[in-house]
């Protein structure tokens, strides 16, 4: 089934610390594009930004010093990444992080970023499954049965799962206002509203959609 009207591209970082701003670096990346309902291309790679990874980093994640220093470097990492994501819509779970950590490193090469929009499927599983007790990427997705493929806390199993958190939103709207695709910038409007008031603008949303 074709979910979305356009690609979306789901971002994962792994990352040093929380800062880009505090000099936190990237460490791993996975870039995974979502086309109708399937994930049908991906962009994974560890990175090596000259950077000393915490010991609590290597505990959460795994990834350790010899990893990364052996790993490509981010002026070649960090381009793929955005021709990879080119012009389509980015998506991450709690995006904001994701994102500034994007423009960050762009920003060191010099290099913009082309994306179209940004969702965040953390703030918009707020809003459209209301009244869940967490929605941590771990914990939502068990709320929502989708089960881990690897380890979590590692850039392309987190992306799989937000992909398929994400996936699983869309083919709900889709239902249940009876619209046979989601255009991405639908999700970014999602984001914006207060979950109180997603109902009723989804459903004159339909209206209008089915009337034009």
């Amino acid at each position: 089934m074709s979910i979305f009207e356009r690609p979306i591209v789901m971002l994962d970082f792994e990352t040093t610390g929380l800062s880009p701003a505090m000099g936190d670096r990237i460490t791993e990346v996975a870039a995974l594009r979502i086309v109708g309902g399937q994930v049908t291309e991906r962009y994974v790679s560890l990175v090596n930004c000259g950077a000393r990874i915490p010991a609590f980093i290597t505990g959460l994640t795994g990834i350790t010093q010899e990893m990364v220093d052996s790993a490509p470097p981010a002026r070649q990492v960090v381009p793929e990444l955005l021709d990879f994501i080119g012009g389509d819509t980015l998506s991450a779970h709690n995006a904001s992080f994701d994102e500034k950590f994007l423009l960050a490193e762009a920003e060191r090469l010099g290099r913009g970023c082309g994306h179209d929009g940004l969702v965040c499927s953390l703030k918009l599983s707020r809003r459209v499954f209301p009244g869940m007790p967490s929605y941590k990427l771990g914990t939502l997705s068990r709320q929502l049965g989708i089960a881990f493929r690897s380890a979590a806390h590692r850039a392309e199993a987190d992306a799989e799962v937000a992909a398929e958190v994400l996936i699983h939103i869309g083919r709900h709207i889709g239902s249940s206002y009876g619209l046979s695709q989601v255009a991405p910038d639908l999700l970014v409007s999602i984001n914006k509203l207060a979950a109180s008031k997603v109902p009723t603008w989804l459903g004159k949303y339909a209206v209008e959609k089915k009337t034009r």
